[in-house]
């Protein structure tokens, strides 16, 4: 088995929350500052910067867009948001208010494309800043992560309703229960093999899907670890944050977990991201950016 080795960058204090973080198309990681309300940037080797919004508004989740600039969904502040690497800043209000904006990713049409917890939909908003949202068939299901699929849909956790929702570029919606009962999935990536990757952070398991609807669940060692957010790695396997032990870990195709302890002092992963430098980062709430490498 292969050894990797783990850092850490202090990029804020412990209560500024890193949440999420992303390889920008400057080559440098971005993150969203979820308790502080605000968007940073690191180089390794340079001081981070940080770039201030409305201080309560939340940033979740940060992506690249098809345009060459950074989205964001603020999710207390219930917007969409843009930064260019510059540091250029817009927003961008859903129709409907108090909508809860989390998850968010690119589709295969140009677009960007993000849940509303809160409001119960899934939503679509051009880089020009044009949205449209689409109603989901079932109530109450806090949609949570998104990611697009290899089947040119959208592919997204919903959280509360216990399933794993698919939408196609007419806003067609197509819902698939879970095996696990409570199970409280949350990540969910493109994984390498065609299929869709996902965690189970109420259950204890890791789900693949595949874009025909057939559900197979793997059990994590420690049921108690609390996964959260999920990415196809530089090595071909799927990575995962357990938030409640504050590890990194990674899935093979066949089910084979393995697990790497993140250095000391700095807990609470979160969402992560392959760098510019094929190391898998993750934001650590404490206020870290962590690293995870091949020695």
């Amino acid at each position: 088995m292969s050894a990797y080795v783990t850092s850490a960058i202090r990029v804020a204090d412990d209560k500024a929350g890193p949440y999420a973080v992303t390889t920008g198309p400057d080559g440098a990681l971005w993150y969203t500052l979820v308790h502080s309300g605000r968007i940073g940037r690191l180089v390794p080797g340079e001081e981070p910067e940080a770039f201030d919004l409305d201080p309560d508004c939340g940033p979740a989740i940060i992506v690249p867009g098809p345009d060459g600039a950074l989205w964001f969904t603020e999710h207390r502040g219930h917007r969409i948001g843009r930064i260019t690497t510059a540091g250029e800043i817009a927003e961008f209000d859903p129709p409907t208010p108090g909508s809860g904006t989390y998850g968010l990713a690119a589709g295969p049409d140009g677009a960007l494309w993000f849940t509303e917890t809160t409001a119960n939909r899934i939503g679509r908003i051009t880089t020009g800043g044009d949205v449209t949202e689409h109603p989901l068939p079932v109530e109450g299901a806090f949609p949570s992560a998104i990611t697009a699929g290899p089947d040119e849909a959208l592919w997204f956790t919903m959280n509360a309703a216990n399933a794993v929702g698919r939408i196609d570029l007419e806003g067609d919606v197509t819902v698939h229960a879970l095996p696990t009962e409570a199970a409280g999935p949350v990540g969910i990536t493109a994984g390498p093999d065609g299929a869709l990757w996902f965690v189970e952070i109420g259950a204890g398991q890791i789900g693949r899907i595949t874009t025909g609807g057939d559900v197979t669940e793997y059990p994590l060692p420690d049921r108690e670890a609390r996964p959260h957010a999920i990415v196809t790695g530089p090595d071909g396997n799927l990575w995962f944050t357990e938030w409640g032990v504050s590890r990194l870990a990674a899935i093979g195709p066949d089910g084979t977990v393995t697990e790497h302890d993140l250095p000391e002092g700095h807990t609470e992963p979160h969402g992560l991201v392959v760098g510019p430098d094929g190391a898998v980062w993750t934001a650590m709430e404490t206020g870290a950016l962590a690293r995870c490498a091949l020695s």
